[in-house]
């Protein structure tokens, strides 16, 4: 256990403090395609019973108008968040008719890129800009691309946590730059831990040969309508998946607040030969924001993010610059196809111990050849991750992948204590046994289960993913919506549907000029 760790945990015990860990407050924020009872991507709208896509706080739309996005509250409490994420996909399922959420982060069956309806957020400004930006997407990565889905995991720790950690430290920083500085180094311990997640939760190995059509893939044919990794945990993460060459050139390895700004400020402003070829607006119809490396910062993909809540008008790099991080945003979260709401409470107790852990170790800065290596053992893990005697890349040399998962498990054990303690039982040291089960046996892990379950079944990716939603749509609607919840959901619906209407009355003067201002902040 690293000293700073040790460190850490003693000083909360020793000043009383350990219940602070209790107020660890999270957030899920969980896709889904809308599918036909065939299995193929809806072409029908967002359904206006579940309000605007544009304003509702809860329930809106991703890329496309079928890719849907909960977003839940934030909690302390992870069984409340999960029920409440339960909650919002029963009330959506009133309201699909007979179309089912698909269970996995590939996406079903698509033969035509035309197929994926982009997501139209209406008439307003910001309506508009929201739309031109996922052409830009398209122009730039296509449309099926954009039609994977994932759940972004929201963790902060309690703000009267750092006081304690800045006394502990003798930091001379302010109370802002402090808390910033010590999320920065949860991020960069969790880039060079992140592996871990994805072997334990990486939930996909397999999808619909379509989905790469005629690039190189390097997977096997298990059937003819489906390609896998014999080995592979995610390849929603691998270089077929969320990749792009042109943001390959960008090196943010998150060492400070200020070199992460100008690094993503930067590539916002830096025009890219190849998008400009493409045009901003041809024949008086918009193609992408601008033709610079990043439209936005939201389009630079990573696997975490540092993030604050943004006022309204404000743009997420600003919120950062003027008052620090507030949260990260955990992005590499596959949807497991065997839980109803694609991630179960161990996972997100274990996700929590993994996120403190990193925050409370020594978080040395990453630099030169350490960039190169954690790039190389995601990549390795994401498509030979469950390969007997797999090794990563570790300071001068190698180490056995299993053999550094046990290491770093063991150093959870006194994390998990720390928060059992805090919450009162055992939860988190059982989250961790069952984690340290999967590292013994691969075959416990969401991805071998998946190719378990195609197996037995003799079905492809496509039916065992449909066989599979199904099921989870008939244990959810076993279990009536409560009339708090139903009817709380239901004012939203209306309240967003109005607030829409009144931002597209408010949308007056030049759009042109609007986004010229937007993009100039």
């Amino acid at each position: 256990m690293s000293q700073q760790l040790q460190r850490s945990l003693q000083h909360l015990a020793d000043s009383g403090q350990i219940d602070l860990l209790a107020s660890i407050r999270h957030g899920v924020e969980k896709e889904g395609l809308r599918v036909s009872p065939e299995g193929r991507i809806s072409s029908q709208p967002h359904p206006q019973a579940l309000g605007s896509a544009l304003t509702h706080p809860r329930i809106t739309t991703d890329y496309s108008e079928a890719l849907l996005e909960f977003i839940t509250p934030v909690y302390r409490d992870i069984d409340a968040m999960l029920n409440y994420l339960d909650d919002l996909h029963r009330y959506t399922y009133q309201h699909l008719g007979s179309e089912t959420i698909w269970g996995g982060s590939m996406p079903c069956r698509i033969d035509d890129p035309a197929e994926v309806t982009i997501a139209d957020y209406g008439r307003s400004h910001i309506g508009r800009l929201k739309h031109i930006y996922r052409v830009g997407l398209e122009y730039r990565y296509g449309r099926v691309m954009q039609s994977i889905a994932g759940i972004h995991y929201n963790f902060s720790a309690p703000e009267e946590l750092w006081p304690l950690l800045k006394q502990m430290d003798g930091s001379p920083l302010s109370n802002q730059a402090y808390r910033s500085a010590r999320y920065f180094g949860l991020i960069r311990n969790f880039r060079r831990h992140s592996w871990l997640l994805i072997y334990l939760f990486g939930a996909s190995p397999a999808l619909d040969r379509r989905f790469v059509a005629d690039r190189p893939h390097g997977l096997e044919q298990f059937d003819d309508d489906t390609l896998y990794g014999p080995y592979a945990t995610s390849l929603r993460m691998s270089d077929l998946g969320y990749s792009n060459r042109a943001q390959s050139t960008l090196n943010v390895c998150y060492n400070t607040l200020d070199n992460y700004v100008h690094t993503l400020s930067d590539a916002i402003a830096r025009p890219y030969p190849q998008y400009q070829q493409i045009g901003v607006k041809v024949d008086g119809h918009y193609r992408q924001l601008n033709t610079n490396l990043l439209q936005i910062e939201n389009e630079y993909y990573s696997d975490i993010r540092p993030k604050r809540v943004a006022a309204s008008g404000e743009r997420p790099l600003q919120a950062i610059r003027a008052r620090g991080v507030e949260y990260v945003e955990v992005r590499n979260v596959d949807i497991n196809p065997f839980i109803a709401g694609g991630i179960d409470a161990a996972q997100a107790r274990f996700t929590d111990c993994f996120l403190l852990h990193c925050l409370l170790t020594d978080a040395p800065y990453i630099e030169g050849e350490e960039c190169d290596q954690v790039k190389d053992n995601l990549l390795r893990v994401v498509r030979r991750g469950r390969e007997p005697g797999l090794t990563l890349m570790r300071g001068a040399g190698t180490e056995p992948m299993q053999q550094w998962a046990h290491r770093l498990l063991e150093e959870m054990v006194p994390v998990a204590e720390a928060l059992d303690a805090a919450h009162g039982g055992g939860a988190y040291r059982d989250a961790l046994t069952v984690q340290r089960a999967k590292v013994d046996d691969s075959a416990l892990t969401p991805s071998a289960r998946l190719l378990a379950y195609m197996r037995e079944h003799g079905q492809s990716y496509n039916q065992a993913m449909l066989d599979l939603s199904r099921q989870h749509r008939e244990r959810l609607e076993g279990a009536a919506l409560g009339d708090e919840v139903a009817a709380e959901l239901t004012q939203m619906a209306a309240e967003s549907l109005a607030e829409q209407r009144a931002l597209e009355q408010e949308s007056e003067g030049d759009f042109d000029q609007f986004l010229a201002a937007y993009i100039s902040r």
